[in-house]
């Protein structure tokens, strides 16, 4: 018998769109720092940064010993329902609300909702 994944472990963004969008805040980004960000490995970042050039979503050029990536503007989403929308809108929302990098914290500067009313 398989074992049944807990419905509370979902989440409403994806890795690719976390990778993504963490390219478009930092082009020169390492995949250990992806994966770290995202909580999977190395071999998981690189399958998605994979997954993205194949289909598009950016480009990879290598310098010297980084990758510097590009994310292609104009790309759509993938899913019809959403198809019409540039996939930049959602990454730059993202971008805007994900803290600096090497920031801790929640993006309003540490003070999550509880914190703000006692």
């Amino acid at each position: 018998m398989e074992p049944t994944l807990s419905r509370s472990n979902w989440t409403f963004v994806t890795n690719h769109a976390r990778i993504l969008a963490m390219i478009l805040r930092d082009s020169e980004i390492r995949l250990r720092d992806l994966a770290e960000s995202c909580r999977i490995t190395e071999r998981a970042a690189q399958a998605i940064v994979t997954d993205l050039d194949t289909a598009g979503y950016l480009t990879r050029v290598r310098h010297g010993r980084r990758n510097h990536y590009e994310v292609t503007p104009g790309t759509l989403f993938r899913h019809p329902a959403e198809g019409q929308h540039e996939i930049t809108d959602l990454l730059h929302l993202l971008v805007d609300l994900a803290p600096p990098a090497g920031a801790t914290g929640h993006p309003d500067g540490g003070h999550g909702e509880r914190d703000r009313h006692g």
